[in-house]
């Protein structure tokens, strides 16, 4: 019984959900691509957040080896690291719950006019993000959304107003996961579900990141622009390369742990 679930089970699985979200949503990556290079075209930062394992969205947009310089992730660790707070606040497992830490986040964020947000939540639902989001949007900047399209749908917001992240959004893009995340049904007990294993938000989120990548820098090599991007730090000359794009950001974009 356990043989739909091993390692070949779930190289099936994510192909099929990758294959799904990279190609059913060409529309939707072209326009958080144009979003996202305006943005650069106008000196602006691309600020990206998420809580729980969709900070790793934020991670794999922001400050890595091949991807735009003008980019700024946000976490609930600058509430201590930037913020002043005590780390005792990072204790609190219902933190990505609480509304009120969005305002306290956002104002740690400098922004421009011509920045653009990218928020990452599975669910979508959770006050925090939920209320970033309204913010960002309450403050003009355009703001694309990954997310999962079945899994919001089927749950209710932890949110006052009762509103989602994709409310709020102007692009966004579905990660392809399903109610729960992940897709290898464990076998039933005494004829009841005993839920299933292997999460897939995480390794589609970071794929729709990339190609929408790979689309903002087509769009600014296609208008003769040479593209501000990092190179890795552990090869000679990264160092210098990278610490001359980021000074043009000054003060923008954090680098912390």
């Amino acid at each position: 019984m356990s043989g739909s679930v091993s390692a070949p089970a779930y190289l099936a699985a994510i192909r099929e959900v990758m294959e799904r979200v990279a190609t059913g949503q060409t529309e939707a990556i072209g326009r958080a691509a144009e979003l996202i290079a305006d943005s650069v075209r106008r000196g602006g930062v691309v600020h990206a957040f998420g809580t729980g394992h969709s900070e790793a969205l934020a991670m794999e947009i922001a400050g890595r080896a091949g991807g735009l310089v003008p980019s700024n992730r946000i976490s609930l660790k600058d509430l201590v690291i930037r913020g002043g707070e005590p780390s005792s606040v990072l204790f609190d497992e219902k933190l990505e719950r609480d509304p009120a830490v969005a305002h306290r986040l956002y104002a740690l964020v400098k922004t421009e006019p011509s920045d653009v947000f990218v928020i990452a939540s599975n669910s979508g639902i959770n006050g925090c993000v939920v209320e970033f989001a309204r913010l960002v949007t309450d403050h003009g900047h355009p703001l694309i959304a990954i997310t999962s399209r079945e899994h919001s749908a089927r749950v209710e917001s932890r949110h006052p107003s009762g509103r989602k992240l994709t409310d709020y959004a102007h692009v966004i893009l579905d990660n392809g996961a399903p109610y729960g995340d992940a897709v290898l049904p464990l076998p039933a007990v005494e004829g009841e579900s005993a839920g299933a294993v292997c999460g897939v938000s995480s390794i589609t989120a970071a794929l729709l990141a990339q190609l929408v990548i790979a689309e903002v820098i087509r769009l600014l090599l296609e208008a003769g622009q040479v593209p501000p991007v990092y190179l890795s730090a552990n090869i000679p000359g990264g160092d210098a390369h990278n610490q001359e794009l980021e000074a043009r950001y000054a003060g923008r974009i954090t680098r912390t742990a």
